[in-house]
């Protein structure tokens, strides 16, 4: 039987468990972070959805992004994306090795470093991550529209932007 409402989530089921056996525990944290990661999950499955047709998932469409919104010439060096994803060198290496393989990015060498790469995407990895973006936020845009208001769209990104600047 599924006792998940819009009133009653559950979060708020484990919530409710802390309180029945540690009623002196402020939850309300857990309710906010709770649900933050809960959404971060359900989005990150349906925004892969949007980019799979695309021949992407989140990951490779994040290196994409970013070098599409560095502007003109869409040129990073594999440093500067690392430190943006907030990922591993590993791990980029892992992204830039896939993308540049399909023909979405190239490496070259960094004229003004020796010893450095300068990554920069294609104009084929432009016109599709021009098209996956718009897929993308148009997922995002159902899910939140589908609950929010415009008003209480734009409300809930200040709280949240106001929350993030408190923590980092």
């Amino acid at each position: 039987m599924n006792t998940h409402t819009p009133d009653h989530d559950a979060v708020d089921a484990i919530t409710d468990q802390w309180a029945a056996v540690r009623p002196d525990l402020d939850t309300v944290p857990m309710a906010v972070f709770g649900r933050i990661y809960r959404l971060a999950n359900a989005m990150r499955g349906k925004v892969d959805k949007a980019y799979a047709p695309f021949g992407m998932a989140l990951g490779e469409f994040d290196v994409l992004a970013t070098l599409r919104r560095s502007g003109e010439p869409y040129t990073l060096s594999p440093r500067e994306l690392t430190a943006t994803l907030m990922i591993t060198t590993g791990g980029m290496t892992g992204r830039l090795d896939k993308l540049e393989k399909a023909g979405l990015l190239t490496r070259s060498p960094d004229p003004n470093d020796r010893r450095g790469l300068r990554v920069t995407l294609t104009e084929r990895g432009m016109e599709l991550v021009d098209e996956a973006v718009g897929a993308g936020l148009a997922e995002q845009r159902t899910a939140l529209h589908s609950a929010l208001t415009e008003e209480e769209s734009e409300q809930l990104a200040g709280l949240l932007r106001k929350l993030l600047a408190s923590t980092v």
